[in-house]
């Protein structure tokens, strides 16, 4: 009896998991999000898609149909799985989803925590092509569980907002400083001064108050504008767990829930311990996860408002359907100034005579970048260079949020990982990856060129890895296939992980990656038209013998 047992034991050991399966197709329908119809690409006939629902170790399969005359892809972020179906056209022998076909991706789950996932091909994640992945078991517990997915859409075509961005870069900066903002400062700060720091953002031919590239977007939580309201239930006392995700193409959001504290409990789907905060600066394609706990019967508005302040995302917790919480003032607009790009007035000199027009076409063949019919050339910046603004320990000051006195925005610097990290070697090198760019032809680069080529790291060889933003506009910086530590002031042990991870304006952040995946992975801006206009690459992880 006994030997029977420990066969049986033996053999549910070894038993493979069981695989879950999912049916997704991708069409273009016309939508209502805006209360007209407007021509968008759907996923089982919604924006967003459904969310998935995976266990950790189980085989998860999904059948995704392209009903569309044209090519598709999705890809997972955050993901650790196979290159092959990491879902990047161009790469690992990847060439999309061919019109009217259907492609099978299967993976083994390998984590847990809130993911996403969204197309990688012809600019269809700003129509509508994303949605949520949720792994079980979750780290924290909650009595309620809610995805909050946020993203910006707009009537307009993607393809055509970046036809405008190539004809004039400020296309959807309606809130440009003019004559009349000029007398003001020169009212407010003198003339000296208010004409020097007009003419260094002239000869930088670029704005103090473009912090974001679009505008015109309607703000969605859950596919619903503010207006709609999505809206779900608690009972008092209940612990709710809110998952965030920021899937949209261009928008970074300062979020918070007025009148409720938020615990942050995971980071781009990793557990971080708890932090008690009011509010987070969320960038595109990164997580958070929170926990809540009203005491009150009463409605709480979850705010999400756009850095430049063009418009929020507006959602709410009730204890019954219809109730409705205050919706606070919009915060001042920030406007930038040199000491935001870490240079005073005396230490940028005359940058008019920057060489914008050393161009070349080195293109990463094969690639689906979604924007090819561009121009496609490099850029020589000239000598323009703010490297060396170091940003190691990733404290704030940037673009600032407007947060009330007495309350806690979170910082980079406040994220520990709760698991110790397993990989405590020093880096044997240091890669350094320049995000630059030029507004005036919107052409966006790394390291001085439009899509430059691979790079390439031994399997296991662990690196660092140092950003350097040369613009006046923060870059959601994403690696696929592997998660990256943040140097963030904690020990390496206690280092977060990160798959994006926001670099602000003029800038510096660095992190530790371990290249444990073989594979090509893409490497971008995750700011969509940034990454179509030029701001990719991909990194290589070569096995031996490969």
């Amino acid at each position: 009896m006994r030997k029977i047992l420990l066969i049986f034991l033996f053999l549910f050991q070894v038993a493979p998991a069981l695989a879950k399966t999912y049916d997704l197709e991708i069409k273009k329908q016309d939508v209502f999000i805006t209360g007209k119809a407007v021509e968008a690409i759907t996923i089982n006939g919604g924006i967003p898609g459904p969310t998935l629902r995976f266990k950790e170790g189980e085989d998860v399969v999904i059948h995704v149909k392209n009903s569309m005359n044209e090519t598709t892809s999705i890809h997972w972020h955050g993901i650790l799985l196979d290159g092959k179906f990491d879902g990047v056209p161009g790469l690992n022998g990847f060439h999309g989803i061919a019109p009217h076909t259907t492609f099978t991706y299967k993976f083994k789950v390998r984590q847990k925590g809130t993911y996403w996932y969204h197309s990688h091909s012809n600019l269809q994640e700003a129509q509508g092509v994303y949605g949520s992945i949720v792994i079980e078991p979750s780290e924290s517990k909650a009595d309620r569980d809610y995805v909050i997915v946020l993203s910006d859409f707009s009537e307009e075509n993607p393809n055509t907002i970046l036809n405008n961005l190539k004809i004039d870069s400020s296309y959807y900066n309606y809130n440009k400083r003019t004559i009349f903002t000029f007398f003001k400062d020169v009212k407010k700060n003198g003339f000296k001064t208010t004409f020097r720091d007009y003419w260094d953002w002239g000869s930088m031919r670029m704005d103090p108050t473009d912090l974001s590239d679009v505008t015109k977007y309607h703000f969605l939580i859950n596919g619903k504008t503010a207006d709609q309201n999505w809206t779900e239930i608690f009972k008092k006392g209940e612990r709710i767990k809110l998952r965030f995700i920021n899937a949209s193409a261009m928008t970074i959001y300062d979020v918070s829930i007025p009148g409720l504290k938020m615990k942050l409990v995971e980071a781009d789907g990793q557990p971080v311990k708890p932090v008690s905060i009011d509010e987070f600066r969320f960038g595109v394609a990164e997580t958070y996860d929170v926990i809540v706990e009203p005491k009150d019967d009463r409605a709480y508005s979850i705010i999400a408002q756009s850095i430049d302040r063009t418009g929020y995302a507006r959602g709410t917790l009730a204890p019954k359907e219809g109730m409705e919480g205050k919706i606070p003032a919009m915060r001042p607009r920030t406007i930038l100034t040199m000491a935001d790009m870490a240079m005073g007035n005396d230490d940028m000199g005359d940058m008019s005579g920057m060489d914008h027009g050393k161009m070349s076409d080195d293109k990463m063949e094969g690639m689906d970048h979604s924007a090819m019919g561009h121009d496609m050339s490099s850029m020589d910046m000239g000598g323009m260079s703010m490297a060396g603004m170091d940003m190691t320990n990733v404290k704030g000051g940037w673009a600032d949020r407007g947060t009330p006195k007495g309350n806690k925005a979170l910082e980079y610097y406040d994220l520990i990982s709760l698991h110790p990290q397993k990989d405590l070697r020093q880096p044997v090198r240091e890669i350094e990856f320049k995000f630059g760019g030029s507004m005036n032809r919107y052409i966006w680069t790394i390291n001085g060129e439009k899509f430059p080529k691979p790079v390439h790291l031994k399997y296991g060889e662990r690196v660092r890895l140092k950003f350097v933003n040369e613009t006046m506009m923060a870059h959601p910086i994403h690696l696929h296939g592997m998660f990256m530590q943040l140097e963030n002031g904690q020990e390496m042990k206690w280092m977060p992980n990160k798959h994006t991870v926001i670099v602000p304006p003029a800038k510096t952040v660095s992190l530790l990656l371990t290249a444990d995946e073989a594979g090509e992975w893409a490497f971008h801006c995750h700011l969509l038209l940034h990454m179509a206009s030029g701001m990719m690459t991909s990194v290589t992880v070569d096995k031996e013998g490969k």
